[in-house]
């Protein structure tokens, strides 16, 4: 039965890759690197036992890893057991290719650029990480207690990791929520359209479900059940009760952003439209501006 995240990277980056082990293992997260007694024997045969018992593999991108003929036996073997891939960047300026960028194309990806030198910057880098690890296989984790240091006096324990019910946008201008208010917009008796709010607080509404379609993504909110679309007629956000192709939605990384705050683009498949904040509105745009900037929370 799977039961780890393995971290897949190439030999130079070894020492940043140690220290994230480390910190994913003292938050509980069930770990799984190389170079930590994960391989013992023929190394093939290693390598294909941490591929086969990962519920995810993080693999960490650089150019040298994708000219890896090593990483790219690690990451095409997970990607046929379908192991849940979530990558982490490294590179500045450079974008995934060939095989690598065919395998993950559509995922978001944890931005560490840079994350070495600031030992701040790497602690957000690191929440994230977590972040995104526990949305896509908190469910399918065997989550363990932090160790704890001996000391004189008590100390706090750390909060428990949790899977939270969907992914919540926080415009990053505006800093309101994408919120399902419930309310019924009225165009036409025959009308199943509900309004799609703005926020200044986070709640259960705010919450939405991730599912995968054809080279897209739906959001369905946690509470009403209702898919978030968007009618380009009316440059309208609105949810409906069942998907269509107003509901289909490209959710990209903003490798513009510099703040390391999960950054990401959400831009309707069906009109081209960037999801943007305009005024208090909710709007479509039809070219990227800094108002289509969203956080991942």
């Amino acid at each position: 039965m799977p039961s780890h995240i393995m971290l897949s990277y190439q030999w130079d980056d070894q020492a940043l890759v140690k220290k994230i082990y480390n910190r994913l293992k003292d938050d509980g997260l069930p770990v799984w690197m190389d170079i930590e007694g994960g391989v013992t024997g023929n190394i093939n045969d290693a390598m294909a036992a941490g591929v086969e018992e990962a519920v995810v593999i993080c693999p960490f991108m650089t150019p040298a890893y994708q000219a890896s003929r090593s990483c790219k036996k690690e990451l095409n073997y997970a990607d046929t057991r379908e192991v849940i891939i979530v990558p982490v960047m490294l590179a500045e300026d450079w974008e995934a290719s060939e095989w690598l960028g065919l395998i993950t194309a559509g995922l978001l990806w944890v931005d560490f650029r840079n994350a070495e030198k600031d030992e701040e910057l790497f602690e957000m880098c690191l929440r994230s990480l977590e972040e995104e690890i526990m949305f896509n296989a908190g469910h399918l984790l065997a989550l363990e207690d932090p160790p704890r240091e001996v000391v004189d006096e008590p100390q706090p324990s750390k909060p428990r990791l949790k899977k939270k019910p969907g992914r919540s946008f926080r415009h990053a201008l505006s800093r309101l929520y994408i919120h399902e208010s419930g309310e019924q917009i009225i165009h036409s008796p025959d009308d199943s359209r509900n309004t799609v709010e703005l926020n200044q607080t986070p709640g259960d509404h705010c919450y939405w479900e991730e599912i995968k379609g054809q080279g897209c993504k739906y959001y369905r909110n946690v509470v009403t059940n209702r898919y978030l679309g968007f009618d380009p007629s009316r440059n309208e956000v609105h949810s409906e009760a069942s998907p269509s192709v107003s509901e289909e939605w490209l959710l990209l990384v903003d490798g513009t952003d510099q703040s390391h705050q999960r950054a990401v683009i959400i831009k309707n498949k069906h009109s081209g439209r960037f999801l943007a904040v305009q005024n208090g509105h909710l709007v479509g745009l039809t070219s990227y501006n800094q108002d289509c900037k969203w956080f991942l929370e």
